[in-house]
């Protein structure tokens, strides 16, 4: 996702002079952004994005906002994912990839895959996971498994997932059975995948 894109997808929000305003605010007075950003749903609208699926209107704008900053993108990013509701979470997340701040969002990954909330744990498995470490990614793809979050959401997936993966899947999956539940088909689907390359 790249901010072109985003900006191409927002052209029939509702108030688009604000959110070029806000842009431009933004660019100008960075602190401008706290007191913008929670208001976006508002005049932007909180709809579905038919060209990019799985993005509502208020995330891409946030996300645009993020982007607009002219520094303190990381210090910004956690005031506004501590201070902000789910949806602003999410924006938060979404944006990490998008911001020059190295693996500095590490933290908001970690408080994400905590939370019981499947967007924002979906939000936090996008490109930026890559910045995770490979025990702490392999328990966040286990977390959205248990959470029935589809795996499709996970960046890097067929790239990343290993022996220890499968292992973690089988043990779940014996767990599963013996409570007489059932695997989520993906979830199947990529046991039996690494079972046949670890064969």
């Amino acid at each position: 996702m790249t901010p072109d894109q985003l900006r191409a997808a927002l052209r029939e929000v509702p108030d688009p002079e604000w959110l070029e305003a806000a842009l431009r605010q933004v660019a100008v007075d960075p602190t401008a952004i706290e007191r913008l950003f929670p208001g976006v749903g508002r005049r932007c609208g909180r709809g579905p994005l038919p060209e990019l699926p799985g993005w509502t209107a208020d995330d891409a704008a946030r996300v645009l906002l993020l982007t607009a900053l002219p520094s303190g993108q990381a210090a910004h990013a956690e005031a506004l994912y501590r201070q902000g509701d789910a949806a602003e979470k999410r924006a938060v997340l979404r944006a990490l990839p998008l911001l020059p701040i190295g693996a500095a969002g590490v933290p908001l990954l970690h408080d994400a895959i905590r939370t019981n909330d499947t967007r924002l744990v979906a939000a936090a498995l996008g490109p930026y996971a890559g910045h995770l470490d490979p025990a702490s990614w392999r328990q966040a793809v286990l977390k959205c498994v248990f959470m029935d979050v589809p795996l499709a959401v996970v960046a890097d997936l067929d790239q990343r997932a290993d022996g220890e993966l499968a292992a973690m899947l089988a043990g779940l999956a014996a767990e599963r059975q013996a409570a007489g539940r059932s695997m989520p088909v993906d979830a199947t689907g990529l046991l039996d995948q690494l079972t046949a390359r670890e064969a």
